[in-house]
């Protein structure tokens, strides 16, 4: 099954074909980790921010896109420990200026379980501690994004966040490779937008071709 972004797009503002850029949604998502430390991506602006979440049966391939997404503009990851794993290097867009810092992409793995009672989250942060004892997993126990993006079971189901904090698209369900080379250039895109020696640029649909 594969929903569109277009088909939420009541939850984010899609690009005017009147106007030169779509409306700006600033969004923190704030949610904590399985070793209870706090996130928000108010915090990590002036970054791209990719959250990959998924409910348990869709763990697995949420997993693949994440290190896929990871691995493209991380790669020296490909050959680094786990515990640093999250510590790579990203490479800059093409054409990026010299000596210029290049904004990161912030690949984050959510695990959506708003199934899990409270007595047993504490079971659910150990068993994640275990499987991810390096890297951080944000745990949405209120089902936060599921209730605000949606979400398809069994399937990766994304939220794509720009440089300065806005919300610029929702993408849910299966991503085949060409699905994933458009996620991948929709995001150096934004990267480039905030490139120090053009800030202005194109407007970029916020809908992500399906």
């Amino acid at each position: 099954m594969r929903i569109p972004a277009a088909a939420v797009a009541c939850l984010f503002a899609a690009a005017s074909t009147a106007a030169a850029e779509p409306p700006r949604r600033a969004v923190n998502i704030a949610l904590e980790d399985q070793f209870k430390n706090r996130h928000e991506t108010g915090a990590m602006r002036g970054d791209v921010v990719v959250l990959v979440y998924a409910e348990r049966k869709g763990g697995e391939v949420s997993q693949d896109l994440g290190r896929r997404l990871h691995l493209h503009f991380h790669p020296t990851a490909a050959t680094a420990s786990a515990a640093d794993w999250g510590r790579q290097p990203v490479v800059p867009p093409p054409g990026w200026p010299a000596g210029a810092r290049a904004p990161d992409v912030r690949v984050i793995a959510v695990a959506s379980l708003p199934e899990i009672p409270r007595a047993l989250q504490p079971v659910a942060r150990a068993q994640l501690r275990k499987e991810s004892p390096f890297m951080p997993v944000w745990l949405d126990f209120e089902g936060r994004l599921e209730h605000a993006y949606g979400i398809v079971p069994g399937a990766p189901n994304v939220v794509l966040i720009d440089t300065q904090g806005d919300l610029h698209a929702v993408l849910s369900g299966h991503v085949d490779d060409v699905e994933l080379r458009e996620l991948v250039a929709t995001i150096d895109q934004l990267r480039l937008r905030a490139r120090p020696d053009q800030r202005t640029a194109a407007a970029i649909p916020a809908s992500l071709p399906r």
